[in-house]
């Protein structure tokens, strides 16, 4: 008999289970080879799918892909038996009877862990990870449950059976002719010092990030050897990126571009010492550092700097830009590519991915055409990093290993929300104790993620001197750059929609160029519309994330072509903060809605950026009805914000006054540092302790043996923390918008799902991300009722949406652009 694992859908050739089980086998073990673990990760792809050998799936997958018709004996109904036949079980079983003999030779508990490791991986490989324990007390432990399956419905028995001899002899040696468990204590030991350590909380969670890691190989081993199955051609492509990057290519180029750039004013000379000193500094042993550069200082540059060098002296194989928002991704992939790809390159050494275009539940196609961030370098959001490392499911998961033996550059690492801060210190602790990996975090103003209130939950393990700019001194660098004065304007009651757009507009006039940046969408459409009827067409700008990237790209290319010396038209631009983080802009004036102090300090860097004016200002104003009272992090940043305000700092943003700022904001929020949350049961817990120890759970007896000689086994809710974990408190849907070439896009991704093509529809996602908008749920509801969105077709979990309803002003609407313009009118 003939064991299948996948049809091809181009030409009906068949990949055998053997072949599958295989190759994924050889993909995980170099996945999981960066950690050193790569007789698990082999062990974990030749298991995953060990339950396709029994004969009721064979007839299952045989009837699904017409290998069976209704006329054999064997055929069944496809449709009936799907998702009812259990294939993943019977590999994770037999892993875990291997690994835990009735009398194991084991050190401490340790084997029983591994192999409780492995199990579960291999029984989550399609829904994500299972819980441990269960939060609901009557189902207890569910690994347990799943591992004490009955064979009649595992048919473990039958699939060893019917497995080849050479399979299950190489399955047998690596399970019993290797020392499994001696890498694997290498491990444990780096991550957790001692055996008390492993029933804390920081143990018990970076002992779940170990499994995720693990996991997170399977998962794109297996999905990665089913679309190149599908697609040699992306077997092809992979094959040119197989090796370490070789960073000599990109570092010729960049320092060519960098001597190309001689020093125009004098920031331009400070720019140049701090991206020297980050070269100097780039040699250094892997770690956790910092860059704190005043806004303006050109960290992009000096950042990029390092990462290349850091990489070729660690010989580590990726760089990660992880950045707050999808508004400067383009801008920073602009600068990256124009210093280090050239049109001879074989393949792009820059990804970008702007947003998340995959749908919740993945479809056959969806799998095949999502991004597993397999580039040199790769820029991503925030968002996007805390979803791979804690959403459920198994889309975001199988990027996660792509961390180990990676720089990450956290760009404005302020912008870390404040409910995921134990939850990142922890990971990027595990990722630079664990997988070789090093971490940058880059802003000017530094939050104190080392000197947490609760250090016991987890907080940054910085390396020795892990200030970049120590040897210049910090306090000299702000005093240096410092370009702007923060005037206080707040006042009691608040200042009127008509009060404010008069101020901005007696900015404009007097100083030729003003940047009113808000915190909320509605107020930055009710100022565009209170200040268009005086400001010429052309010299009026409005920016908020309701416009999809490519739209917003082109109107800032407009403001900064506006901006330049040698133009030197008008300008009015009235932004939400999307324009803060990182998007280089100069204006001589700026309005900023109270706010946190740091989202100030970066107001102040789009203002006098270049240091061309003598003198320029930032105006901090309140407005007097502001709906921003579910909007945590800035109710409290304004409380803090004020607090500094009043008390005699010379410079609101000196190191000194943001250092005290971040002092006050963090011990205000110290309860909110670990995610709270309430459980499917209703029961209040908090994601770190769902990801950890699970204390408060009845069904927890491991921290019954506290102190005794045994290792802890995992006693994590890994699907339960996924269902709750979202990285923003309103969880958003994508939708491409008719913008532009995103019109064409719409058309040919609808054209394409009719009859698929892989290849081009990965492609044409791809390139959908530039024109696509994230919207938050009371919005989806309304344009939903209004049948505004579509899917690309049924069942796709990509929608677009009606060209009435997005506006060249504005962007995304929830009412129809005609409406709309009505109103304005």
């Amino acid at each position: 008999m003939s064991f299948i694992a996948h049809k091809r859908m181009s030409d009906n050739k068949c990949q055998t289970l053997e072949t599958h089980l295989t190759e994924a086998g050889q993909l995980a073990r170099g996945f999981a080879d960066k950690i050193g673990l790569g007789d698990l990760g082999e062990l974990l792809g030749l298991l995953h799918d060990f339950g396709k050998y029994s004969q009721e799936f064979q007839a299952y997958i045989k009837s699904a892909t017409g290998e069976l018709d209704q006329d054999d004996e064997d055929w069944v109904n496809a449709v009936l038996k799907k998702g009812k036949i259990d294939h993943s079980t019977a590999g994770a079983q037999l892993i875990y009877q291997a690994l835990t003999p009735e009398k194991p030779l084991d050190k401490q508990g340790k084997a029983k862990l591994l192999a409780q490791i492995l199990a579960t991986c291999i029984a989550s490989h399609h829904s994500g990870l299972i819980d441990m324990l269960s939060v609901d007390f009557q189902k207890g432990n569910v690994f347990e449950k799943r591992i004490n399956k009955e064979d009649g419905k595992t048919h473990l028995k039958e699939c060893i059976d019917n497995a080849p001899d050479a399979f299950m002899k190489n399955v047998e040696e690596l399970l019993k002719g290797k020392d499994l468990l001696a890498p694997f204590l290498s491990v444990i030991k780096r991550l957790i010092p001692s055996l008390k350590d492993a029933y804390g909380v920081v143990g018990s969670f970076q002992l779940g990030l170990l499994t995720r890691l693990l996991f997170s190989t399977l998962i794109d081993a297996d999905r990665l050897n089913s679309a190149e199955f599908e697609q040699p051609e992306r077997l092809e492509d992979r094959k040119k990126r197989e090796n370490r990057p070789d960073w000599d290519i990109p570092i010729a180029r960049f320092e060519t571009k960098l001597s190309g750039l001689p020093p125009i004013n004098p920031i331009d000379h400070i720019r140049r010492k701090i991206s020297d000193v980050c070269l100097s500094r780039a040699s250094q042993e892997t770690g956790i550092y910092s860059l704190t550069v005043p806004t303006g200082g050109g960290k992009t540059y000096a950042s990029l700097r390092y990462a290349l060098h850091h990489a070729k002296a660690n010989k580590l194989e990726r760089i990660f830009y992880i950045i707050p928002f999808t508004s400067i991704i383009e801008q920073n992939a602009k600068v990256m590519r124009e210093a280090i790809e050239s049109e001879l390159d074989e393949f792009s050494w820059i990804l970008e991915h702007h947003s998340n275009l995959e749908p919740e539940n993945q479809t056959w196609q969806s799998k095949l055409v999502s991004e597993n961030w397999d580039a040199p370098i790769v820029i991503t959001t925030m968002v996007q990093f805390l979803e791979t490392l804690f959403s459920g499911g198994t889309r975001g998961v199988r990027r996660m290993h792509q961390f180990a033996n990676s720089v990450m550059v956290f760009d404005e690492i302020q912008t870390l929300p404040i409910k995921c801060v134990h939850l990142f210190c922890n990971a990027i602790n595990f990722f630079v104790d664990c997988a070789h990996a090093s971490v940058l975090l880059c802003t000017a103003t530094q939050p104190v993620l080392d000197k947490l209130h609760s250090p016991d939950k987890g907080q940054l393990k910085m390396a020795a001197d892990s200030e970049l700019m120590s040897q210049i001194g910090i306090d000299d660098l702000f005093h240096k750059l410092r370009r702007v004065q923060v005037e206080n304007l707040i006042k009691d009651g608040g200042w009127s929609d008509q009060e404010i757009a008069d101020f901005a507009l007696e900015q404009y006039r007097e100083t030729g160029s003003c940047l009113v940046i808000v915190n909320t969408k509605e107020w930055a459409q009710r100022l565009y519309q209170l200040c268009e009827t005086t400001v010429p067409a052309e010299a009026i700008f409005h920016l908020s994330t309701n416009q999809c990237p490519a739209h917003r790209k082109i109107l800032l290319d407009q403001v900064r072509e506006r901006l330049k010396p040698d133009n030197a038209q008008p300008v009015l631009c009235i932004s939400t903060q999307l324009i803060e983080a990182g998007v280089d802009v100069d204006f001589a004036s700026v309005v900023r809605f109270l706010a946190g102090l740091d989202s100030i300090a970066q107001a102040a860097g789009r203002c006098n950026r270049n240091g061309r004016r003598e003198s320029a200002s930032v105006y901090v104003v309140n407005p007097d009805k502001e709906s921003t009272q579910r909007l945590e992090d800035i109710e409290v940043g304004k409380e803090q914000s004020k607090r500094i305000f009043s008390e005699s700092f010379d410079d609101v943003l000196a190191p000194e006054a943001i250092e005290q700022y971040f002092k006050y904001y963090f011990f205000d929020r110290q309860k909110d540092m670990a995610y709270a949350c309430k459980d499917s049961e209703g029961k209040s817990t908090s994601l770190l302790g769902l990801l950890s120890t699970q204390s408060d759970n009845p069904a927890n007896q491991n921290n019954a043996r506290k102190g005794s000689k045994y290792f802890p086994l995992l006693q994590q809710a890994f699907m339960e923390a996924g269902r709750i974990f979202k990285a923003i408190d309103a969880p958003t849907q994508a939708v491409v918008v008719p913008y532009g070439e995103g019109e064409q896009l719409i058309t040919a991704l609808c054209a394409v799902a009719r009859e698929f093509n892989p290849a081009e529809y990965y492609r044409l996602l791809k390139a959908a991300q530039k024109y696509s908008v994230n919207v938050f749920p009371h919005t989806w509801e309304k344009l939903m009722n209004a049948h505004a969105v579509h899917e690309i077709q049924e069942g796709a979990g990509i929608y677009y949406l009606e060209s009435a309803y997005y506006s060249s002003a504005f962007g995304l609407s929830s009412e129809p652009v005609e409406t709309l313009n009505a109103l304005v009118l």
